[in-house]
């Protein structure tokens, strides 16, 4: 008897490609559009429509004959995405949607429905590859980056568990992008040509400063520049001081000049070059700091400003996760990894030191734009193996 497979269909090419993929491979294939939005005033522009896709979803469904069905779990991604976001940028902090909607919607609410309709497994559109081996009698699975090194999406999938990649498939894993879209051009399908999603997880494209406005009201503060030879930049931490090496700048309005006013230092994330409306600068601005409770942006001039890098950065335990639990450090082990602290940044050399309260991450080189709120994620080859929330 065929296993039965629920793919998440987006209304886009790789869901439509996974989908077929899969049938070719002998599965049962069910297709389900995920609805995770009801809104469509402001929060969504009208670039990638919620019913746009589903339409699509429906139709790659019809053509390849598969049962189809929506559900409904804007309830769920409004508490768990959405609030957590606006939670996190009250904080000054900068989250990942994408990330937290795979753990928390896609491979929870959304595999849990699948189970229930006597699925085996769930499929995404993710280029990222399964692989499984055998430990002490127990199946390990592995996570791998994608064949595609312009489209790997294993980082966005950095927060999975054991079980939930025991129930997930990744078929277009193991081609590259343009071999997709002629694939679904091959067999005719209507998203052959549809361009790639920018937005929000089965949401679509948001304005950030407009969605987080409905939430987080607009507050007047300063914009601060501090000078590139300011002595808070000048830490000189010795190589064993972890926590040193991995904390941010302390930052101070006294040691810089107020330049400009912004309106809400929580709209603003550590790296930020666009909308601060700094014009006529030698070279261009950029945000190295953010202070929700004193409302301060500061700013720095240049890409080489010291206050945009950072050479080390902590993850407490609650924020600690391993995709690969058997590889897991004991306290005041280290071991040496790449990672990558944000989706299609290169690999960096780094080394992980694990201690009572969590782990800190010192990297070969110095960091730029470490940012709170973001994913760190940690490869050894092609595999993840870890992942954790930048404190």
């Amino acid at each position: 008897m065929a296993k039965r497979v629920v793919v998440g269909l987006s209304g886009g090419v790789d869901s439509s490609v996974t989908a077929y993929l899969l049938q070719q491979q002998g599965y049962e294939v069910i297709g389900m559009f995920m609805k995770n939005w009801h809104d469509d005033s402001v929060t969504i522009s009208n670039e990638c429509p919620w019913l746009d896709d589903s339409n699509d979803a429906m139709i790659v469904a019809q053509h390849l004959g598969i049962p189809f069905q929506a559900i409904d779990l804007s309830i769920e991604y409004k508490a768990r995405i959405v609030d957590y976001m606006f939670a996190e940028y009250q904080r000054g902090r900068t989250p990942n949607p994408d990330v937290l909607c795979n753990r928390e919607i896609k491979f929870d609410i959304f595999l849990h429905a699948a189970l229930k309709l006597g699925a085996d497994f769930v499929a995404t559109g993710h280029y990222a590859r399964k692989a499984e081996f055998q430990k002490d009698g127990k199946t390990i699975y592995r996570l791998l980056s994608g064949k595609d090194p312009n489209k790997d999406q294993s980082y966005f999938l950095c927060q999975l568990t054991q079980e939930q990649l025991s129930r997930s498939l990744f078929p277009v894993g193991e081609l590259l992008k343009p071999e997709v879209r002629e694939l679904a051009k091959k067999i005719g399908l209507v998203t052959a040509e549809k361009k790639d999603s920018q937005g929000l997880c089965f949401i679509g494209k948001v304005h950030l400063p407009e969605f987080l406005q409905q939430r987080l009201q607009t507050k007047k503060g300063k914009v601060v520049e501090l000078p590139a030879s300011a002595e808070i930049f000048k830490n000189g931490f010795a190589d064993d001081d972890l926590a040193g090496l991995s904390q941010p700048y302390a930052l101070s309005p006294s040691q810089g000049r107020e330049i400009a006013e912004h309106n809400g230092a929580h709209y603003y994330t550590i790296g930020q070059r666009k909308g601060l409306n700094l014009g006529g600068n030698a070279k261009p601005m950029f945000v190295i700091g953010t202070d929700t409770n004193e409302n301060i942006i500061y700013t720095g001039m240049g890409e080489d400003h010291p206050g945009l890098y950072r050479k080390g950065l902590f993850i407490p335990n609650t924020d600690e996760h391993w995709i690969r639990p058997d590889l897991k450090l004991n306290n005041g082990e280290t071991r040496q990894y790449m990672a990558r602290i944000r989706y299609r940044q290169k690999l960096e050399a780094c080394t992980l030191h694990q201690k009572e309260n969590g782990l800190y991450i010192i990297f070969d080189r110095p960091q730029r734009s470490v940012t709170p709120g973001q994913f760190a994620a940690w490869y050894d080859g092609e595999e993840l193996v870890g992942s954790g929330v930048i404190n």
